[in-house]
């Protein structure tokens, strides 16, 4: 499914527009200006954190928790913390913003700061041309994305630039191949000098300041996800800050005898944001960034642990690997952690106005934010972000979706204060209001899915281009389990729009699939019925519990809401029949990955995001059922509905090469044994 925006390929436009294009900057610096010109210089500023705890977020259950989205949850979204509360991730010190012209020489990373017309920070940031990136910039602007695709090795590349001639990146197959700081490449060597294939797929457009969208993250690939995108981040960090510290010690010696005019810095001192969907994979990403970085000094290391690392597994040992993976040690999915970097010192739970990076999950980020509602809105930290990493975007997709489009929605804003800005050295694109163009998004997810192509299309404008890069499907189909037969039947239902999507997929189960179910209502028992989306799950829910076609039919429900005892006395009540048809969302799975007995038959009302979920449901329910004689081998049967909006997920189960066929085909029945 090709990107709207590849379909854009648009000319320059008249002169008279590019006079206009040239008066934008202007106005924008010009009001900017205006805006700030009464702000305090220096101002004390407190990061501000307005996330109530409950009592369940501070209590160590062992349910993996999904973010609130219940009344009394959004009701602590905006209140202020209450007497007694305590907030692990609260900086109650009031910390003067620091001016980074009063940062020494001495706290100089590396002596190796001399220039590299080729190193791409260079290009990039510090000294990019205006003849070749306004142009980009321009077109950009009016949609005129120039796509190119290539397939290798299985993998799926769709590279979209801004000019036709733009150069792809070169191959990186190690650290000499980079350009990194001194004291980072020294690291790096004793450590890692050659890339596995991971790296080397992603280094290129990563260390190319490329935005990137790679949607084959595996659980083996993990580590080396964080690894380069740590890496990346702390070079990006080091140059940036020796750049500063090498221009102050120059204004010093000068004493204002020339007219120095050096830019290096922007509005406020964050410049990487990293999203992450738990505690634990916070915890991931600081002990890479410590393998790496290696300080002399971790500044309250101690209270970082002490609310970070959690050493006790809290679910069994039979759990998936990908559900180990990502629930494994703290699974609080409420979280935010600014750090700053010296030359010799970590500092965590820094003021978000000094650190150099910020690690924060969706609904963390969004409560530091704060409210609406009351208008205490602060999201200035997030103006001169330069690197965006959001890992493990499968996982997030799972909590509330609509923080991450409320984040991405207040980057790179120009600020309403000027938290002591020193605006002769803030880089000009910032002034011009140019700053979401160079800014580099990296995006890593075990598979694609719209939300993900929409947020790349929508808020991913990077001068330098942007890749995606998907891998092919043989399909889950014929991976059900050893032994195991099953017919599984693929039923196409017709959508006029992706907004009527909904309403003819209820129309489709309520007139062809739940008239059989309740004809043989006696016979139904066994009946799994998933259903991916909650707001799906309620209305099919209300139907069965009101509507007289499904009166005969007796039906549990386990949905992401369903606290343990519940769901116990669903799966239980379903085992022994009184329940014939048990309700399941994708939530629930994702987040308990319950064993179910009892299924004879699986009705997939949608397909799941994650394939993972297809195969444990539609091979693993079926198959414990045979083992344990409660179905007869080969009678187990799968029944799935969906459309052509459902391609992304039917590819990853039935193949990339069948996928075209169901879609298209005249036919809308397809049986798999």
């Amino acid at each position: 499914m090709p990107d709207a925006e590849s379909e854009q390929e648009e000319e320059i436009s008249s002169d008279e527009e590019e006079e206009e294009e040239q008066k934008q900057p202007t106005q924008a610096y010009l009001s900017l200006m205006k805006s700030l010109a009464e702000s305090a210089p220096n101002k004390a500023k407190r990061r501000k954190l307005d996330h109530t705890p409950s009592t369940e977020d501070a209590a160590k259950t062992t349910q993996p928790v999904t973010e609130s989205e219940t009344k009394a949850e959004e009701e602590a979204a905006t209140s202020e913390p209450k007497d007694g509360q305590e907030d692990p991730d609260f900086v109650d010190e009031a910390e003067a913003v620091e001016d980074p012209a009063d940062t020494a020489i001495e706290d100089l990373f590396d002596e190796d700061d001399d220039l590299d017309a080729e190193d791409p920070f260079e290009v990039h940031f510090d000294s990019p041309k205006d003849e070749v990136v306004q142009p980009r910039i321009k077109t950009i602007q009016e949609g005129g994305w120039k796509t190119k695709r290539a397939i290798e090795n299985s993998m799926r590349i769709q590279i979209n630039t801004p000019n036709d001639e733009q150069p792809l990146p070169g191959p990186v197959t190690g650290i000499t191949d980079l350009k990194l700081k001194k004291r980072l490449k020294e690291s790096m060597e004793l450590k890692r000098t050659k890339f596995d294939a991971v790296e080397q797929t992603i280094a290129p457009l990563l260390f190319n300041y490329q935005d990137l969208l790679f949607c084959d993250r595996t659980v083996a690939g993990g580590q080396s996800v964080r690894r380069m995108a740590c890496l990346h981040a702390l070079n990006h960090i080091f140059k940036t800050r020796d750049r500063v510290v090498k221009n102050n010690a120059r204004l010093a010696r000068d004493q204002g005898e020339h007219d120095l005019e050096l830019r290096d810095q922007g509005f406020t001192r964050p410049k990487v944001l990293m999203i992450l969907p738990t505690r634990q994979s916070c915890v991931k990403m600081v002990e890479m960034i410590c393998s790496i970085a290696e300080p002399s000094q971790q500044e309250n290391r101690k209270r970082f642990d002490d609310g970070y690392v959690e050493k006790h597994t809290k679910f069994s040992a039979d759990k998936a690997e990908d559900f180990r993976d990502l629930f494994y040690g703290n699974q609080d999915d409420m979280f935010r952690l600014g750090i700053k970097f010296t030359r010799k010192t970590i500092k965590y739970f820094s003021q978000f106005y000094n650190s150099d990076i910020i690690l924060a999950s969706p609904l963390g980020l969004r409560m530091a934010i704060g409210s609406e509602e009351e208008k205490k809105l602060d999201f200035d930290f997030l103006s001169s972000i330069e690197l965006v990493v959001m890992d493990q975007a499968d996982a997030l997709l799972m909590q509330n979706w609509e923080h991450i489009e409320f984040i991405f929605e207040h980057l790179n804003i120009q600020p309403k204060d000027a938290h002591g800005c020193d605006f002769s050295r803030v880089r000009s694109w910032y002034l011009d209001d140019q700053a979401k163009f160079f800014r580099q998004t990296a995006i890593f997810s075990a598979f694609n899915t719209p939300e993900l192509t929409e947020l790349f299309r929508t808020q991913c404008h990077n001068w330098a281009g942007k890749a995606r890069l998907q891998r092919e499907y043989p399909g889950v189909i014929q991976e059900l389990g050893l032994g195991l037969k099953v017919k599984q039947t693929f039923s196409r239902f017709d959508a006029h729009s992706i907004a009527n999507d909904p309403d003819a997929r209820f129309e489709y189960f309520t007139k062809a699939i739940l008239p059989s179910i309740a004809k043989r209502a006696k016979d139904a028992a066994g009946t799994l019925l998933f259903v991916p989306s909650y707001l799906d799950f309620v209305r099919v829910r209300n139907y069965f519990a009101n509507s007289p076609a499904a009166e005969s039919i007796t039906f549990g429900h386990i949905s992401e809401y369903a606290d343990i005892p519940e769901a116990s006395r669903a799966r239980s009540y379903f085992l022994d029949g009184r329940y014939r048809v048990l309700i399941y969302t994708e939530r629930a799975h994702h987040f308990m990955r319950y064993q179910i007995k009892g299924v004879k038959r699986v009705i997939f009302y949608g397909l799941p995001d994650n394939p993972i979920f297809y195969k444990e449901i539609a091979g693993g329910y079926l198959q414990k059922s045979e083992q344990s004689m409660l179905l007869e081998p080969g009678r187990g049967a799968v029944k799935v509905m969906f459309s052509k909006y459902d391609a992304m997920k039917l590819e990853r189960i039935v193949g990339t090469k069948r996928v075209g066929r169901m879609i298209t085909e005249q036919g809308d029945t397809f049986d798999f044994v």
